[in-house]
């Protein structure tokens, strides 16, 4: 389905460009405030959230002002993670949810994530119809001067987003005795990260927790993990916990310094949960996730199905399929059994209460050995080049020279301009060999 603003993960673009700017912002406000106020018409309520950027000084008032002139009544919560707007617009029971943000992306960029009042993602469908309206004349769709939306500050969104994170655990949950290197990448999670852990009694050394507004994702957080694996083994610390810029991913390391990614973080989750009999159906991973991944969970009897790459469409197919786990490599971690989205944060919860008692962090994730993978991010100034004849011919002879020896996935970033490879054999120079080819093609 062909969308005109929204990407795999909402709206995402260069700051100042043609998508991401005040005036944009004030149309995107408008048009989801308009679109949400026709299907709840007794509560007119939005949420917005953000993450670190300097940008979001200007793109958040613009934003705002497209809501209330919508007659949208609207609360600002300043930085806080992704889930922690999730679960906060279902628990204020708002109309909607908006969360500033360009995750991972660097400093330059941003964008929008937007949630429905079930906390949930957007759908394609949705998503289509809020086009619509963006590209109305503005005047169409103002409210009259006296159905005009208020504004209001509320302090408090990380509190209570942290009170809501424990609730799903036993109140006797404890972390003392417990050492963490944490690494927030000067994003959303700079100040619930460290606080969560630190209540629950755990030695936290923390780093990424200085935002300057334009060192988001610079050089650290779940992109950058060798940061975190060096302060683990600095500190001796039990677990390296590094989050992305709006924290709805999250990368460990172990005692070792030895980086545990989505798959691995996935293998652990289903083989714990059936055991406890708390999964539901299988798991759904993505067509990025290891071969072998696939394998230790048909080993251990355990459902696994493939989504199209992006963690909204790891929750659709989780619905679909009544599912509640899934996620991606990249260490989006969806745990239906407490949230709607990937939570970087919550994910460390669940990992820590499984190590309380083995304090060996090596020995939780020692579940299965991958089958050797390489992934290269291609940077292009136009992604159709995918369509290209030259690509098309060496992504052909990339898949005869590979042939039944392993797999080959190429696709357009959804987030960023940019033509992800994917070679995954037994064979790592075959591997090497096959990306060579397409890369080539693309530059």
């Amino acid at each position: 389905m062909f969308k005109k603003y929204f990407g795999t993960d909402g709206i995402r673009g260069r700051v100042n460009g043609s998508k991401i700017n005040g005036e944009m912002f004030f149309k995107f406000g408008l048009a989801a405030g308009t679109y949400f106020k026709n299907i709840k018409k007794n509560k007119q309520i939005a949420i917005i959230a953000k993450d670190t950027r300097l940008s979001g000084y200007t793109l958040e008032p613009a934003l705002v002002s497209g809501l209330a002139s919508a007659g949208m009544h609207v609360y600002t919560l300043g930085p806080l993670p992704t889930n922690g707007l999730a679960m906060l617009t279902k628990e204020m029971r708002a109309n909607m949810g908006i969360m500033i943000t360009a995750s991972h992306n660097p400093y330059y960029d941003n964008g929008l994530k937007l949630f429905g009042p079930d906390g949930l993602k957007l759908s394609d469908k949705i998503e289509k119809r809020i086009e619509k309206l963006i590209d109305l004349k503005i005047s169409k769709n103002l409210s009259r001067p006296i159905k005009l939306g208020r504004v209001k500050r509320l302090e408090n969104a990380n509190e209570n987003y942290i009170k809501i994170l424990k609730k799903n655990f036993p109140s006797s949950f404890s972390l003392k005795g417990i050492k963490i290197a944490l690494d927030c990448a000067n994003g959303a999670g700079y100040k619930s990260g460290p606080n969560l852990f630190t209540s629950l009694g755990a030695k936290v050394f923390k780093t990424g927790i200085s935002p300057n507004g334009l060192n988001i994702n610079l050089k650290s957080g779940s992109t950058y993990p060798n940061k975190i694996c060096q302060i683990t083994k600095k500190y001796k610390a039990h677990i390296g916990i590094a989050l992305d810029g709006d924290a709805d991913r999250i990368i460990v390391c172990d005692e070792k310094g030895k980086i545990v990614n989505g798959d691995k973080i996935l293998a652990m989750l289903g083989e714990r949960w059936k055991r406890k009999k708390i999964l539901k159906g299988g798991v759904i991973g993505t067509l990025m996730s290891n071969y072998g991944l696939e394998k230790f969970f048909k080993k251990n009897n355990i459902r696994f199905l493939r989504s199209n790459v992006g963690d909204r469409y790891v929750k659709e197919k989780m619905k679909r399929n009544k599912f509640n786990l899934g996620g991606e490599q990249s260490g989006h971690i969806i745990l239906g059994k407490f949230a709607t989205t990937g939570d970087g944060l919550l994910v460390a919860l669940e990992i820590l209460f499984s190590l309380r008692k083995i304090k060996k962090t090596s020995k939780l994730f020692n579940n299965f050995k991958p089958t050797p993978q390489i992934l290269e991010n291609v940077q292009v100034k136009d992604k159709s080049i995918i369509n290209s004849s030259a690509c098309k011919k060496a992504i052909t002879k990339a898949n005869k020279i590979m042939k039944n020896n392993g797999r080959i996935l190429v696709r357009k970033s959804g987030t960023e301009p940019k033509i992800r490879i994917m070679s995954e054999s037994e064979d790592s120079k075959l591997n090497k060999k096959c990306v060579n080819i397409i890369r080539k093609s693309i530059q």
